[in-house]
């Protein structure tokens, strides 16, 4: 504080005879701090003047200054409803913010969208059924009993023949591929032809106790009078495990009725000790019990080979529930012990040689598959080694081997990728399949090319 007026303060008449009459009042150190830091008071009040009328209480009987009160003349103060001044209010929104704030832009207004209600759409459940009004099942009479053959596809075009594994159908083992959108459009130009095992078809009545199911051997012989039946001159065969083992032994016995084989998940060898007890102890369980857990999770081994929950737990709980409720125990084991008392193929890649000929010179016979074939199998497929055997066995120059990544059941985990390789697989067969077939530009294009292509051999191994 300024030191002469200090003094002023201690004297009897410091400013004169006009405030002789005044009382005097002793001023506290914290009252004058507090005056200048209260937050009731917004202005500062650190001027002399100021601090001489608070001593002295002249500016007592003026009413505390309010924080709504304006600091500055002709300023408004929101809430004070000045009518002259135009005031505008805070919004009391995020929207209104919003609206306020575009108000004054050149733009459309803005139209609030109220949500009504929300309902998720949830895929359809995946089920089995022959409700394809597109395919005819004919039973065709054989040495051993009826066959089922359900045809797919206009009669007149290429004929394509497919066989299903163990546990399995025509519908279950081939549906989801031939409903594939490309694959659909793909066998526009082909006709189909599903071969169900005797019993093994969908709804099949319990064989009799006195029907002895044929062996590996003659269901395969059984094709014969399948193409016979439908007046086929030769076939593409399409087989799943157990079901290619079949077409291949029937390619063996019968190549010019063979053109060409599509071999996914197959095993050529006879069964080794661990598979014969393991099968033996299903067959048994299916006969005396049904379809016991056991069997079951074998035959989900068999199909999707090991993690197939936490790969594909969709498609793993379809496939339960059809082993469990839509299969014939009797039937299925009757199966079963067929392809476990299958014998070798008895295929080899080396040519033999005769004693009566001269020495080098090869027989005009061979021992191993003589037509275009493609060996496929899923990289988490348990049979992957078994596919590797019988690539060894086919005549490197006539056969393909692909591994599919990331699955076991090629068929169902990835249709997509096995129609791209059946689709250029038929292409290096002679069958012009472009680009245009897929878009349905052409009905009538199956071999129409006058100039006819074939990829059979390997320029590398040639």
């Amino acid at each position: 504080m300024d030191r002469t007026f200090s003094n002023a303060l201690l004297t009897d008449e410091p400013f004169g005879p006009a405030c002789r009459n005044m009382s005097y009042r002793s001023l506290a150190a914290d009252r004058v701090y507090k005056a200048t830091t209260d937050d009731l008071q917004p202005e500062r009040k650190n001027s002399v003047g100021t601090v001489f009328k608070k001593a002295f209480g002249t500016l007592s009987s003026s009413p505390r200054r309010r924080l709504s009160e304006p600091l500055m003349s002709g300023v408004p103060v929101i809430g004070t409803g000045n009518i002259n001044t135009p005031l505008r209010k805070m919004p009391t929104s995020a929207i209104s913010e919003e609206a306020s704030l575009l108000s004054g832009m050149r733009s459309e207004t803005l139209e609030e969208v109220e949500l009504t209600g929300v309902r998720p759409s949830l895929p359809a459940v995946r089920t089995f059924t022959r409700g394809n009004t597109g395919v005819e099942e004919v039973y065709v009479d054989t040495d051993n009993g009826p066959v089922c053959v359900a045809v797919q596809g206009d009669r007149s075009r290429p004929p394509i023949l497919t066989y299903h594994d163990l546990g399995l159908n025509y519908v279950t083992s081939f549906q989801t591929f031939f409903n594939y959108s490309e694959m659909r459009t793909l066998m526009s130009n082909f006709c189909v032809y599903h071969v169900n095992a005797p019993g093994q078809e969908e709804g099949a009545a319990p064989l009799s106790d006195d029907y002895v199911f044929p062996s590996i051997d003659e269901l395969a012989n059984q094709l014969d009078h399948v193409l016979r039946y439908f007046g086929l001159q030769s076939i593409v065969g399409l087989g799943v495990g157990a079901g290619g083992n079949i077409l291949a032994r029937f390619a063996y016995r019968q190549p010019t009725k063979v053109e060409a084989l599509c071999l996914i998940n197959v095993v050529s060898t006879p069964a080794g000790w661990i598979e014969y007890g393991y099968q033996k102890l299903n067959s048994r369980y299916l006969k005396s019990k049904g379809m016991t857990q056991g069997v079951m999770d074998y035959l989900m081994w068999h199909h999707f080979g090991k993690g197939t929950e936490e790969r594909n737990h969709d498609l793993a709980r379809v496939y339960r529930e059809y082993f469990e409720h839509s299969v014939h125990p009797g039937n299925l084991a009757a199966f079963i012990d067929s392809y476990v008392r299958r014998t070798d193929l008895g295929i080899s890649r080396s040519t033999p040689t005769s004693e009566s000929c001269p020495a080098g010179r090869r027989l005009s016979m061979t021992t191993t598959l003589q037509m275009p074939i493609i060996n496929v199998c899923g990289a988490l497929s348990p049979h992957q080694e078994d596919t590797v055997t019988l690539n060894s066995r086919l005549d490197p120059t006539k056969s393909s081997w692909m591994k599919v990544s990331d699955c076991s059941m090629v068929l169902e985990e990835v249709p997509q990728k096995m129609c791209e390789a059946l689709r250029l697989f038929l292409q290096g067969l002679g069958y012009v399949i472009s680009k245009s077939i897929r878009q349905s530009t052409s009905k009538d294009s199956v071999r129409s090319s006058p100039w006819p292509f074939r990829i059979t051999e390997n320029p590398l191994t040639a």
